[in-house]
């Protein structure tokens, strides 16, 4: 069982939030919970981030979100990036969510999925809910949504290090199940 609580898991940039979110939603599964939402993955080419895919939790679809090969209008570092990937699939996987699971997760409100003004406005929308929700949240970023997220007195803030990132997780699992 798990209880209504919203966690927001920070950290520097390649620091593991992806990864101990991940870890979380395996647990979670392996007790039957329904979870459901968005997930970010870096793509990799000759061992160098060059840009991240965005994908459904629940159907697997998935799109470059991001990519330094990309031109867009929408810069963020050297990655253009692509809005209509990121509203064709993260923010139907998010209301999806919101509708028929037990868990919600948005990996990651971060400056690249920000610049989508469809998905500020679902993820205010998943904040709304009673459900329990897992975000991966940008450390730095000055963005009003990132910001307004950070002062919600119903967000729990938790850290990612290189010293706890492997029981991370499993501190997670026990907020969700209300110890």
């Amino acid at each position: 069982m798990v209880v209504n609580i919203r966690i927001g898991i920070t950290g520097l940039p390649q620091v593991g939030k992806t990864q101990a979110l991940l870890k979380v939603i395996s647990l979670l599964e392996d007790a039957k919970v329904t979870v459901g939402g968005m997930v970010t993955e870096a793509i990799i080419e000759d061992g160098r981030r060059v840009g991240f895919y965005v994908e459904d939790w629940v159907t697997k679809e998935r799109a470059v979100m991001a990519h330094v090969d990309l031109e867009t209008k929408t810069m963020v570092g050297e990655y253009g990036v692509d809005l209509e990937a990121i509203d064709r699939v993260g923010v139907p996987a998010i209301e999806r969510a919101i509708g028929s699971t037990d868990v919600i997760i948005i990996d990651e409100v971060g400056k690249m999925e920000v610049e989508s003004p469809q998905f500020s406005v679902v993820v205010k929308k998943a904040l709304e809910t009673d459900k329990p929700i897992l975000l991966t949240l940008h450390k730095k970023s000055r963005n009003p949504l990132l910001q307004d997220i950070r002062r919600r007195d119903d967000v729990r803030i938790l850290e990612v290090t290189n010293l706890n990132k492997d029981f991370l997780p499993f501190k997670i699992l026990r907020l969700l199940e209300g110890e």
